[in-house]
């Protein structure tokens, strides 16, 4: 194992145990979408307060996996200050990036880019998408 797989593994285990702006708040004024996988037993609820086109805060409540878990997390802090196409754009390169599919190399990931190798793994796509779907949906609600 290379030591940037190492790096990855560590920032994943890192918001699995400590996940990032965890837990949901009370107002109307944030838009809220929960998906499960009942396959896996992955339950992820994202939530987005949006103002100015400016997302304001991301929250997230995830349980299952630690690939699942972590993603929510990693996703809900680099989310937070960006403008709605620009978070649509990074979500969208994502979810193909973990899909094995065409996505653009320039687009900084951020700390998301530790997910690259869950392309490797078919049946852990969902796991690591599962929250980049639901808080494209948040945004859809807007």
């Amino acid at each position: 194992m290379s030591n940037l797989d190492n790096l990855y593994r560590e920032i994943i285990m890192e918001h699995y145990k400590n996940p990032r702006n965890k837990g949901l708040i009370d107002d109307a004024n944030y838009q809220s979408v929960r998906i499960k996988n009942p396959s896996c037993g992955d339950d992820i609820t994202m939530q987005t307060l949006i103002i100015d086109g400016i997302i304001k805060d991301c929250r997230q409540v995830a349980t299952g996996c630690s690939i699942s878990v972590a993603s929510a997390s990693v996703l809900s802090e680099i989310m937070i200050g960006k403008k709605i196409e620009d978070a649509l754009k990074l979500a969208d390169n994502f979810l193909n990036m973990v899909s094995n599919k065409d996505y653009d190399e320039t687009v900084d990931l951020e700390e998301a880019m530790v997910f690259n190798g869950v392309k490797q793994f078919p049946a852990r796509i969902k796991c690591a998408s599962i929250a980049w779907v639901a808080f494209k949906d948040t945004l859809n609600k807007e």
